[in-house]
């Protein structure tokens, strides 16, 4: 599985980056699309094999945030 895939279901231009290590799994969420560069928006502990909607919408909403401030 790759290390870092798009993620379209919270934005054009947001990925995913996945890390493991012996604590555990870990998700980055990054935007690529910003005339600032790359946003770093929201990273947790992954604990299952799916990610938690509630980390999902606290990722959109903190993109948003950001993409607002660039206005």
């Amino acid at each position: 599985m790759p290390l870092s895939r798009a993620m379209p279901s919270i934005a054009a231009g947001a990925a995913e980056l996945r890390i493991r290590d012996r604590s555990g799994s870990f998700r980055v969420l990054y935007y690529t699309r910003s005339a600032r560069g790359i946003l770093v928006f929201h990273a947790f502990l992954k604990k299952s094999q799916t990610t938690p909607k509630h980390e999902m919408e606290l990722g959109k909403r903190r993109l948003r945030e950001l993409l607002d401030e660039e206005v």
